[in-house]
């Protein structure tokens, strides 16, 4: 399938590795500093570009957490849109540190994880000059990213704008007795830079 130069652009723009020094420097009662790996991964790809996600505290880069992957697709509603649809590992300590290993990734199989029906985006996107784009993505009306985790329930508000060189990650995890976010971009959204770019084909 011939990707639209949206989708590649998005691809493009979320793979990579990142981290948020300048913020953390800048604010850091609020702000964490962390590194995080988007890496392409070798699933969906007749109508996808998929991503696995990590992240780590810069002190404890050895310690990665909240796996996730990311496939990104042309929207089902128009051929100008375009979503990012979530799916949570079955065995995430498995697939842990492959962010900064990706050789880990390469017996990665669809098999392996669950989809999460709730956990997506639409994707909507800003023509910038020299044919870039700025990508602001938002949950769907009505949607609810929920699922089991450790036996526990979480429910997470997801979001995020991304241009060639930055990605602000809205997300925050809401603590489903009270409707009140727990962790995450509660005082506004983690600002990433990218350090490294990493290619998706």
């Amino acid at each position: 399938m011939n990707f639209s130069p949206q989708l590649i652009a998005l691809g493009e723009y979320l793979a990579g590795e990142f981290d948020n020094q300048e913020q953390a420097i800048g604010e850091p009662v609020w702000y964490v500093h962390l590194r995080m790996w988007q890496r392409p991964v070798n699933l969906f790809t007749e109508d996808s570009i998929t991503l696995f996600a990590e992240q780590a505290n810069a002190i404890n880069l050895d310690k990665p957490y909240r796996q996730r992957i990311m496939r990104l697709r042309q929207g089902s509603n128009s051929d100008t849109s375009l979503e990012v649809q979530y799916y949570m590992l079955q065995d995430p300590d498995a697939l842990r540190g492959a962010g900064n290993n990706p050789a880990l990734l390469n017996t990665l199989t669809s098999e392996q994880l669950d989809l999460l029906p709730g956990c997506i985006l639409t994707v909507a996107q800003e023509t910038l000059a020299g044919d870039r784009y700025k990508f602001n993505a938002t949950p769907q009306p009505e949607s609810r990213c929920s699922f089991t985790y450790l036996g526990n329930s979480a429910y997470v508000s997801l979001g995020f704008e991304a241009t060639a060189a930055e990605f602000h990650s809205y997300d925050k995890g809401i603590d489903p007795a009270t409707g009140k976010a727990t962790w995450g971009a509660i005082m506004g959204p983690y600002r990433y830079t990218k350090r490294n770019q990493y290619k998706i084909r």
